[in-house]
Parts: C-alpha cells; sequence; structure tokens
C-alpha cells in the first residue's frame, strides 16, 4: 500500500484500474481486503481506491482528533479527483453519506450496504453483543473479542459456521483484531458523524441489504431506501453484514451498471 503521511500520523491506500474513480469504504470491523472480492471486476471499468481508515489496517492510529470525512477529502485532493463515486460498507456506509451531504459537489454517486445509521434504537441482540465483546474487552482477552466480531459481523444470526465460505474467518480475523486494539484510541480522537437531513441526499443512491444480517441493519437498509430520494433498495438474500464477502458476483452484477449509469 502507499502512505500518505500528515500531522496525526498516516493514511494508507491503494489505487487499482483506470477509469473514472469508485472510491471504497470499509467497514468498522475490517479493512480495504473487504474489498478484494469485487476489486478486479471494478478495475476493468474504473480506477478503484481503497484506504485503510485512521486506526484501521495498515493506517496509523490518530494521535489527535480528526474528523473522518476530512481523510476521506485528504484521499481525494492527494490524488487529484475532484469527483468520485462512493461505496461504503456498515461504518463505510455512514461516512459516505456524510462526506455526500457535506460535499455534494465530490460526489457523483452513493452506494451503501448494510450502513450504520446514528441514535439507532438497537435491539436487544446487539446490546447483547455489544456486552459480550466489552466483558471481553475487560478480562484482556483479545482473542474472544474478535470471535465475538466474528460471530456477529460474518456469520450473522441466521447460519452456522458451516454455511459460511471456507477461509472468510480466518482472513477476517487479523483486521478485526486491529480494529479492536486501536478501538479506544479512535473513541477518544474521533469527531461523531452528525446525523443528516437525508431528504438532502441529491446524488443517485443504491442501499444494499443482506438478508441474512441482523434484524437491525434489514431495518435501518430499508429506512435509508424509503429516505433518500430515488433510493434503489437491492437485496442479496446469502449475505449477511459483510455483502462483498458473502455475495461478491451478486454485488458486482448489481453495483456496476448502477456506476456505469451515473
Amino acid at each position: 500500500m502507499i502512505t500518505l503521511a500528515d500531522d496525526l500520523g498516516h493514511l494508507s491506500y491503494t489505487v487499482t484500474g483506470e477509469g473514472s474513480p469508485v472510491l471504497l469504504v470499509h467497514a468498522g470491523v475490517t479493512d480495504h481486503q473487504l474489498w478484494d472480492p469485487i476489486v478486479p471486476a471494478l478495475a476493468e471499468r474504473h480506477t478503484v481506491i481503497r484506504y485503510d481508515l485512521r486506526g484501521f489496517g495498515e493506517s496509523a492510529p490518530p494521535s489527535g482528533p480528526f474528523s473522518m470525512a476530512d481523510d476521506l477529502r485528504r484521499i481525494l485532493d492527494h490524488l487529484g479527483h475532484d469527483r468520485v463515486q462512493l461505496v461504503g460498507a456498515s461504518w463505510g456506509g455512514l461516512l459516505s453519506l456524510a462526506f455526500s451531504l457535506a460535499h455534494p459537489e465530490r460526489v457523483r454517486s452513493l452506494t451503501m450496504l448494510a450502513a450504520m445509521w446514528p441514535g439507532y434504537d438497537w435491539s436487544a441482540e446487539m446490546h447483547a453483543y455489544d456486552e459480550a465483546e466489552t466483558a471481553a474487552l475487560e478480562a484482556g482477552d483479545l482473542e474472544a473479542a474478535v470471535s465475538v466480531n466474528l460471530d456477529m459481523w460474518l456469520r450473522g444470526p441466521s447460519r452456522s459456521w458451516a454455511e459460511v465460505a471456507p477461509g472468510l474467518a480466518e482472513q477476517l480475523r487479523a483486521p478485526v483484531r486491529m480494529s479492536l486494539v486501536h478501538q479506544d484510541v479512535r473513541g477518544e480522537y474521533t469527531e461523531d458523524l452528525p446525523a443528516r437531513d437525508l431528504s438532502a441526499v441529491a446524488v443517485p443512491t443504491m442501499v444494499g441489504i443482506g438478508l441474512l444480517d441482523v434484524a437491525d441493519f434489514q431495518d435501518i437498509s430499508r429506512r435509508y431506501a424509503a429516505a433518500i430520494p430515488g433510493a434503489t433498495l437491492v437485496e442479496f438474500p446469502t449475505a449477511a453484514h459483510l455483502i462483498p464477502l458473502d455475495a461478491p458476483a451478486e454485488l458486482t452484477a448489481a453495483l456496476l451498471p448502477f456506476l456505469d449509469r451515473v
């Protein structure tokens, strides 16, 4: 990966392919590798940009207060892209939405896959997950916390591990571990992403939902699709929360025509 140094440490990014730029923003328990299964197909038609959010993957943890939206803009400015198509998963979906509303002149389209919703009234299932992760970390058992996250975000509530593609858990283990290691420092320094008026989204938008995901995120995706003007909702029956890993062919089949139309 390429390193972009700044006063807070550095951001790591990678660029693949040629054509109109598409920026992929990973989920909050992964890193840029989340997108590995779909990058080759996208890169046949587009310049595909991926970066690790600060404190994830190969990007350094922050040494002071920072804005994730400013980091995204910094990557675009560094690479010389005035406008880009944004594709974000989970936390990356919320970040992409926030950036689209704050900088509409920089965004040509928005794709949100199982995106977060600020202030959502989480279910008992989600509270139980949070409590299990917190208990493992407070006990100093990082590997147990990693397993809690793999259970929630990769396996999901609707299937057994035998139904998850072989090798995905081991592929995700290191990125999940890194996300947990820097969780506290990110929480200390990250500026919150504000809730905004969804009716103000002014770019073509696609919302993706995994039908094996937690019910909360299925509800959130439907809310986004209903509230964002003209948004298209795409369902992925074989995917839990991490749609690019669970359903790469189906995601590519939906995403490429959408990007090309824009």
